[in-house]
């Protein structure tokens, strides 16, 4: 069987899945605390994945209360330095899935499929702020740390619960489905920094039990599956600082104005990026 009718199989299969239903299936059993069944589950994922428990503060993976905080657990600071001056810091762990330049208000998804911003974040009056800017968006695999941090210093200006699909947002459901992050549930911030306004968005997938904000908590699953502003304080937060968490992974879609963002010239689709790390430079 081809790569192209694999990739297509599991797209139908994800079409034919009761996504929301299975993710808060998820978001359930991720939550048990009972310790022989949250304790299966660890056991399970650490046969799958990789997972280097020697960078987080608590280093027993059994000894978290549940999965999930097994799955979200900190990390030790010295463990992901933050890169200073007027870097960019990688938000995440993951790879790139694209970055580069926003032609107009389009956005590349993966080779001969394309996006708009208006699309991405819901006609929100402050999508053409974004017009012939950057982008860069990152992927989290399920081994990857799912905390998310603040590339930059930022005042807090909007937080928006955009409802949608959600299909899986790994490179083959990327390449076979049409406006793929346009079309999952998703969270919108805004910030304004000391170079302009900048967004962070938060895509979900399948499987993503929840995404949740320091300052809002738990957003998703959302009780009424409408476009919703969520009312949170004009707080800032500085650059590595956290904001939010994947409840299980994803992927996050940084956006910057035109003229602000300069990324590294190797950073690429492909490239596998750590929480902390400078992708490029802001001006």
């Amino acid at each position: 069987m081809s790569e192209a009718v694999r990739g297509r199989l599991f797209v139908w299969l994800q079409q034919v899945l009761p996504q929301h239903g299975v993710s808060r299936l998820v978001f359930a059993m991720t939550r048990v605390r009972a310790p022989w069944f949250k304790n299966l589950l660890t056991r399970g994922f650490l046969k799958l994945f990789s997972v280097d428990m020697t960078e987080a503060v608590e280093t027993d993976p059994y000894r978290y209360s549940s999965f999930n905080e097994f799955f979200t657990r900190a990390l030790r600071p010295e463990a992901r330095p933050i890169a200073a001056g007027p870097a960019i810091a990688s938000p995440v762990d993951g790879m790139v899935s694209e970055c580069g330049a926003i032609e107009g208000d389009s956005l590349l998804q993966a080779k001969g499929r394309r996006y708009t911003l208006a699309e991405l974040l819901a006609e929100q009056p402050w999508a053409q702020r974004f017009d012939g800017g950057s982008f860069a968006t990152i992927y989290l695999a399920p081994f990857n740390y799912h905390r998310i941090h603040m590339p930059v210093r930022g005042r807090l200006l909007d937080t928006v619960y955009v409802p949608g699909r959600l299909f899986s947002v790994n490179a083959a459901t990327a390449r076979h489905v049409p406006r793929l992050f346009a079309r999952n549930e998703r969270v919108l911030t805004l910030f304004e920094g000391e170079f302009g306004q900048f967004a962070v968005v938060l895509v979900g997938a399948l499987n993503v039990g929840s995404m949740a904000t320091v300052w809002a908590g738990d957003i998703t699953p959302a009780a009424r599956r409408a476009v919703t502003h969520i009312s949170a304080p004009g707080m800032v937060l500085d650059k590595g600082a956290e904001l939010g968490r994947f409840n299980m992974g994803s992927t996050v879609i940084l956006l910057f104005e035109a003229n602000r963002a300069r990324w590294h010239p190797l950073l690429r689709a492909g490239s596998v990026v750590q929480l902390g790390q400078a992708l490029g430079s802001v001006a």
